[in-house]
């Protein structure tokens, strides 16, 4: 089982800005991608944690840093890690790259706390907890 995940994606001419590149804010919709995408291969919807288990993991913290465009018809690939498990949040960081380059795009970083329908922070559930543990990947901020 592996604690990451990717997946690649074209720029559409709507994701970018007046300058012909992507817009700075539609890196955070890559991200959530990402990890909607990474919980999935590990066999774990988000609707299935909100419908069924009243389980919320709002952002508490998001950051990216940019390194250089992506530009309209670009390939990228965004990989997405478990890089912290506490006793009631999950963090995960991001990594975009040009498909065909290579070339490093943007870091990026987000953290999520467990809280149920009224905002309440909540514990891990263990069944959660040991299917996820395995999988993180600790990572040094990307400088």
């Amino acid at each position: 089982m592996s604690g990451s995940h990717e997946f690649e994606i074209r720029i559409a001419y709507a994701d970018t800005d007046r300058m012909g590149v992507v817009y700075y804010a539609n890196y955070l919709v890559l991200f959530e991608r990402g990890r909607t995408e990474l919980m999935r291969s590990l066999g774990l919807r988000y609707k299935d944690l909100e419908d069924k288990r009243q389980i919320f993991l709002p952002a508490m913290e998001a950051s990216c840093r940019y390194v250089a465009p992506a530009h309209y018809d670009d390939l990228i690939t965004v990989r997405t890690s478990v890089c912290e498990m506490g006793a009631a949040h999950l963090s995960f960081s991001y990594m975009v790259v040009h498909s065909e380059t290579k070339k490093p795009l943007a870091y990026g970083f987000s953290k999520h706390p467990f809280v149920d329908r009224s905002w309440k922070p909540v514990r891990v559930p263990p069944d959660l907890r040991s299917l996820i543990e395995p999988c993180v990947q600790p990572q040094p901020p990307q400088r």
